[in-house]
């Protein structure tokens, strides 16, 4: 028998496609370490998501296109790590806070809170530091929807500043104006006044370590939008909707918007896709088939993944213990978590890519 050689297994590697970029190991430069003994072989890979649920996945796939040129046994070492992306724009970005995306919609009544919640869950169920920052300072329900208790943050002084400790919920940390007011309390503010308390928020939180931060965006175009786009580091945006013609019109504003200021829109995720009736099984496109992905091929852009209009989705955000949390092995949870991974996935990709584009260099003769 021919002795197995490096050459030969990055050859068997490059077979082995990542589930969630679709993208081989080799062209991923996820592969950091082959070791050669006999017909043992040790390899080291490192993905740029958290990827938890799908460590299985692969290492089956890496052991079945091992087996194929000779090796006997395989000693498989899976690890991952979230990179700091470029921000949007040129604000300096946060300290322990490696990406921030923003959640929004054109219109209200989307899921839009509802999605950012389980997405926060989601990306915490496959290995991630997470945080949300509920920053729809008219209607806060973040609170609410995590079930976190709702009473002012802790202050405590860091060089020599005061911040708020965010509140962990579900092993995720939060921060919201429905922690500062009781939940009759109207904020009866003018714009300047909800575009300061959004920066306050945000850059006075004493935030630990996240790899993603979430920001719940209010629905619209108006002045937290812009106030976050121009002077928030904003590494993407994820944009919320349903099938439905109004919503889709309303949610291809929100594109336009963050287009104008220059941050990427990661993806789309639509909602109440489609019901399946809970006596009979039968499946009815209530609001429209397909606006999701129309929108997201119209402006280049992924669909991110479609929610079913499932009663369970409502219930358990309003009970505090979003999908995610309240029965993670359920067929929404693991479509939350598909959507979670293609999400870090992309920033992942946005990244490799950008590092291996070559670089121009003009120089006169």
């Amino acid at each position: 028998m021919s002795s197995i050689t490096q050459s030969a297994v990055e050859q068997a590697l490059q077979k082995v496609i990542d589930p969630t970029t679709g993208r081989d190991l080799i062209s991923l430069n996820a592969v950091t370490d082959i070791a050669i003994d006999g017909t043992k072989v040790d390899v080291t890979l490192l993905l740029g998501y958290p990827a938890n649920s799908v460590h299985s996945a692969i290492a089956v796939a890496v052991n079945e296109a091992l087996s194929k040129i000779g090796v006997e046994r395989v000693g498989l070492d899976i690890g991952w790590t979230v990179y700091a992306n470029p921000t949007a724009n040129s604000q300096q970005a946060l300290p322990e806070v490696k990406n921030i995306i923003a959640v929004a919609s054109g219109k209200g009544g989307v899921g839009k809170s509802t999605t950012t919640a389980n997405l926060a869950l989601a990306l915490a169920a496959e290995g991630a530091r997470v945080a949300v920052l509920d920053a729809d300072i008219y209607g806060p329900s973040q609170p609410q929807m995590l079930g976190a208790p709702e009473r002012p943050p802790q202050v405590i002084k860091h060089n020599e500043q005061q911040f708020m400790v965010p509140v962990e919920a579900h092993g995720v940390q939060v921060n919201s104006m429905g922690f500062m007011v009781t939940e009759n309390t109207p904020m009866m503010w003018r714009g300047p006044m909800v575009s300061g308390a959004l920066q306050q928020l945000l850059t006075q939180t004493y935030w630990q370590d996240v790899d993603y931060l979430l920001i719940d965006m209010p629905p619209g175009t108006g002045d937290i939008q812009i106030t976050l786009a121009q002077k928030v580091p904003v590494t993407g945006a994820v944009i919320v909707t349903t099938p439905q013609d109004i919503a889709l019109l309303d949610a291809k504003k929100g594109i336009e918007m963050f287009r104008k200021v220059n941050v990427p829109v990661i993806g789309v995720v639509e909602n109440m896709a489609i019901h399946i009736c809970s006596n009979c099984g039968h499946q009815e496109h209530i609001f429209g088939s397909g606006g999701g992905e129309r929108i997201a091929k119209d402006y280049d852009t992924q669909l991110l993944g479609s929610l079913p209009l499932n009663l369970s989705i409502r219930e358990d955000a309003d009970n505090g213990k979003p999908s995610v949390a309240a029965d993670p092995e359920s067929a929404v949870s693991k479509i939350y978590r598909d959507i979670a991974r293609k999400l870090s996935a992309s920033l992942w990709l946005q990244n490799l890519d950008a590092q291996s584009m070559p670089e121009i260099e003009i120089t006169e003769d």
